[in-house]
């Protein structure tokens, strides 16, 4: 396993490394050992799947907050995703910032996210699906999120903005919320 840090304290791409013979390949998409080395987390409560239908959706941002603050480690099963992190921890030098990693199932990379970041994400084509898995359990009342069309936070979203819930819609903007 390959871990590249991103330019926010604490995130990282992870990129697999195949071990390949005539009849494909094999290699790791977790362990703990590898984790561990890097200071990262290794104990996962809970995984998810999303599936995302029309090319230039958008979900997010969001994060859960308080005791229910999590990591996440979020991988691209099928098609591609533009997904987007922002830095929400109090005192963090790279607070407001964000950063974008292309997720695509063929190049099989993940996005290691620390707790006190919003993620979210825009599908690059039709039936997208993406994997997490969470550090703590999803905890009704404790989530959150920062609207994804908020100026303030400058995202280059790659394609127009589609099929946004009217959750999202509504979400604050970023002026509007607390530092976790």
């Amino acid at each position: 396993m390959i871990f590249e840090p991103l330019p926010l304290e604490g995130a990282f791409e992870v990129l697999l490394e195949p071990r390949e013979d005539a009849r494909g390949f094999f290699s790791r998409f977790y362990c703990d050992d590898e984790f561990s080395k890097h200071g990262l987390n290794t104990t996962w409560t809970q995984m998810n799947i999303s599936v995302t239908r029309h090319t230039g959706s958008l979900r997010g941002l969001h994060f859960q907050k308080g005791d229910a603050a999590e990591v996440k480690l979020v991988r691209c099963l099928r098609g591609r995703a533009y997904d987007v992190i922002v830095d929400l921890r109090a005192g963090s030098p790279s607070y407001g910032q964000h950063v974008s990693v292309e997720l695509d199932a063929d190049r099989r990379n993940s996005i290691y996210i620390p707790k006190g970041f919003a993620h979210g994400f825009q599908t690059l084509e039709s039936e997208v699906e993406l994997q997490y898995l969470h550090s703590e359990p999803y905890t009704a009342g404790h989530e959150g999120g920062v609207n994804v069309m908020d100026p303030d936070l400058a995202i280059n979203w790659p394609l127009p903005p589609a099929q946004l819930s009217e959750r999202d819609k509504t979400l604050p903007a970023f002026s509007e919320i607390s530092a976790l």
